[in-house]
């Protein structure tokens, strides 16, 4: 994997003011995108997945703001570094937005304009982000078209958003992001509203973009499923932190993080017929309030008494692998994962 990064973020606090109140969304995150790999945050919903990477486009909403560390691009056309936490203007964001990072939201419908072809919305994407004619733009679109698995473009082109089917909706959308010409491309839960079919088929997509277009990829999911055949790195994200790092293969044949255990135990492919799936008791911690120690302690059953006092540094399991758990301190008792670690390790489940 290139280890050249073309992200970094280091210390990140977002917090949004509701009420009268003040919620910590994000609580000091530290991560590194690097050139070329597909990245993917993991966790439940109201984790934090989304306001961390909304973060890199300016999109908070307007009682969020960064109050702490930074945010560095390093893909810029001009090769400067951009410090994204300092820009605060709207014009200076037009320049990243789109050109530089991309995003892909879940629900494509509420992404495309029911009122223009599907031709025409992409063509926009292209000549604001690319300097052509209007006639290069339209070949380069249905260039595009051809690239994410629509056929007969030179048709499509002139067909409405009601006209696709959800799967070609989101491929409408990879179409238009990818017209950006972004260097980093945002994927949040691009295949919540689909089948499993389709879910598959979009996900391979995304991996033969990431190729043809030299895209770094950040993929948003709830589900640690999808991440199985498509993330070369992934992020556990719990309570607006990120708790555990590494492959793909640490994250499933080696976790270390509790909170880890439970999402994989949580997965249906590992469940035993006639028997009821695993849920992971309790409720996320109320980010109104100061979190003390560990924040998964209280939903964890083997926590340690130290959760609840202090939150644990990061411990590094190897060179690629590391969480916040007070599991790894050399002084704390040996816990053994719970049984479905070992069943996804020896029974290739994933």
């Amino acid at each position: 994997m290139n280890q050249e990064k073309i992200l970094e973020v280091e210390d990140l606090d977002i917090k949004f003011e509701l009420r009268g109140k003040t919620l910590h969304a994000i609580r000091g995150i530290s991560l590194d995108l690097y050139k070329g790999e597909i990245l993917a945050i993991v966790g439940e919903s109201g984790s934090g997945k989304s306001v961390f990477t909304k973060s890199f486009m300016g999109l908070l909403d307007k009682n969020g703001r960064v109050d702490g560390g930074n945010a560095v691009y390093y893909g810029a056309d001009d090769g400067k570094e951009v410090t994204l936490t300092d820009v605060k203007r709207e014009r200076d964001w037009l320049n990243i937005r789109g050109h530089e990072i991309a995003m892909i939201m879940q629900d494509p419908m509420t992404s495309l304009n029911p009122l223009k072809t599907i031709g025409v919305q992409i063509m926009e994407a292209v000549l604001i982000h690319q300097k052509v004619n209007r006639a290069e733009a339209k070949k380069r679109t249905l260039k595009y078209l051809t690239d994410v698995g629509i056929q007969d473009p030179e048709r499509r082109f002139f067909q409405y958003p009601h006209e696709f089917s959800g799967g070609m909706r989101q491929r409408v959308v990879i179409a238009i992001a990818i017209a950006c010409n972004p260097q980093i491309l945002i994927c949040d839960e691009p295949t919540t509203a689909l089948d499993v079919t389709i879910q598959a088929q979009i996900l391979d997509l995304l991996k033969e973009l990431r190729h043809k277009y030299k895209l770094s990829v950040i993929l948003i999911t709830h589900d640690l499923g999808v991440v199985a055949n498509i993330a070369d790195r992934v992020a556990v994200m719990y309570a607006g932190d990120i708790v555990e790092i590494g492959t793909c293969e640490d994250i499933f044949y080696d976790p270390r993080h509790p909170y880890t255990w439970a999402l994989l135990s949580s997965l249906p492919q590992v469940g035993v017929k006639g028997t009821d799936l695993f849920s992971i008791p309790g409720t996320p911690p109320n980010l109104y309030t100061e979190v003390k120690g560990d924040a998964f302690a209280p939903r964890n059953p083997k926590a340690l008494k130290i959760d609840f006092v202090k939150q644990p540094p990061y411990f590094e399991v190897s060179p690629t692998h590391k969480a916040k758990t007070w599991l790894l301190d050399p002084r704390a008792p040996k816990l053994d994962p719970p049984e479905v670690v070992a069943k996804i390790r020896n029974g290739g489940l994933i």
